[in-house]
């Protein structure tokens, strides 16, 4: 194990998460606008679920195509540019689902009827699921109804147990990931189905506890710089870099599951309503453990700068060396030990020897007369 990786796995890391934090600040900002521009112009692409329809569903055979199903509704007068298509596989076979707008009942037997004559089976074989468009706007409803109750509980949880500028920046960054996420399913045009609603509100928690993680390390930093001056600036940076090893291993841990659903169960075993699902959570846990470090700490640091008690220590932040005498002993360097220090303590982690801390040599002692 290399010496960078072996301070990582310490937590003896000394980046300068937030002197940088402008840059992840502008990346967000960027991203978001990207999204939100998505949003405006492009809109989601609401499932069946959502904007009412009619679900057919019958097991297929090598004749019954994508291209052919679209002639069967073509020839019956039914829109085939906007309908949905989807093969799925299962231990009983494949069979094709196609979703379209609302229907007729009588245009609805005879799609049935076509779909059965050309498998060779029996129009009771050709499941056919109808929903009313009233039904996705109650889901719509209830999914920000609760998405507006979760964030009055981590406003209220956070402002107890923390204090309130931790609760406003915690939500600023499940805001910035479910924003992130949402607006990668309006640009690339993916379907949003209640799976996907699940997983948004699954993001919510998991986001959540990445930052809780590192405002519970933020919070016992404050009470051991207590007696220290000590800028809130190097309190988050030593914060961030204690935790980073314990960030990425939660993020690794919580992706991998993810993506093995996504590759093995959604592309490999063609279950594809498992896609829906997984494409959410993924975007949300990387954006989560992205924005616990880049977006809540950085506006957390803002908020608490402007208070009388870090105002004027605002700017002051202890880089490489001093950040790491500030890990390992619990106060900044001292004046002198600053000068002597400049290029004397090269490796993270180690503390400035007493002879590098006494820069000058001792006084002669005077020649007394006799």
């Amino acid at each position: 194990m290399s010496t960078r990786a072996q301070r990582l796995y310490r937590g003896e890391t000394t980046i300068d998460f937030y002197g940088r934090r402008k840059y992840g600040l502008i990346v967000s900002g960027i991203v978001l606008l990207v999204m939100f521009g998505s949003l405006l112009f492009q809109g989601l692409n609401l499932g069946i679920d959502f904007k009412g329809g009619v679900s057919f569903e019958v097991q297929t055979n090598k004749t019954l195509t994508s291209d052919r199903a679209r002639e069967i509704l073509t020839s019956l007068d039914v829109p085939a540019e906007n309908a949905k298509i989807q093969f799925l596989t299962s231990s009983e076979g494949e069979r094709i689902r196609i979703q379209l707008g609302a229907l007729e009942e009588s245009v609805r037997q005879k799609v049935q009827t076509a779909l059965a004559e050309e498998v060779k089976l029996k129009a009771d074989d050709v499941s056919v699921a109808t929903v009313s468009s009233s039904w996705g706007r109650n889901l719509t409803e209830q999914a920000v109804t609760a998405l507006l109750v979760f964030f009055a509980l981590v406003i209220l949880f956070i402002s107890i147990r923390f204090e309130s500028r931790m609760a406003w920046s915690a939500i600023a960054a499940v805001v910035h990931d479910v924003g992130i996420s949402v607006g990668v399913y309006s640009l690339l045009q993916l379907e949003v189905t209640p799976a996907t609603v699940v997983a948004f509100l699954t993001i919510l928690g998991y986001s959540l506890y990445d930052t809780i993680v590192v405002y519970d390390k933020v919070q016992d930093n404050v009470g051991r710089f207590s007696g220290a001056k000590v800028s809130y600036g190097n309190i988050l940076n030593v914060s961030m870099n204690q935790v980073l090893m314990r960030s990425l291993n939660t993020s690794i841990s919580s992706v991998l599951p993810v993506l093995s659903l996504l590759v093995v169960g959604s592309w490999i075993l063609g279950a594809t309503a498992l896609q829906e699902f997984a494409i959410a959570l993924l975007v949300g846990l990387i954006t989560g453990a992205y924005s616990s470090i880049f977006i809540a700490v950085p506006i957390l640091g803002m908020l608490k700068e402007r208070t009388p008690v870090w105002s004027g220590m605002r700017g002051e932040l202890a880089l490489k060396d001093e950040m790491a005498h500030l890990m390992n002993v619990g106060a900044p360097v001292g004046r002198r030990a600053k000068r002597s220090a400049e290029g004397v303590v090269e490796e993270v982690g180690a503390i400035a020897p007493m002879e590098a801390i006494l820069s000058h040599p001792p006084r002669p002692r005077k020649k007394t007369r006799r």
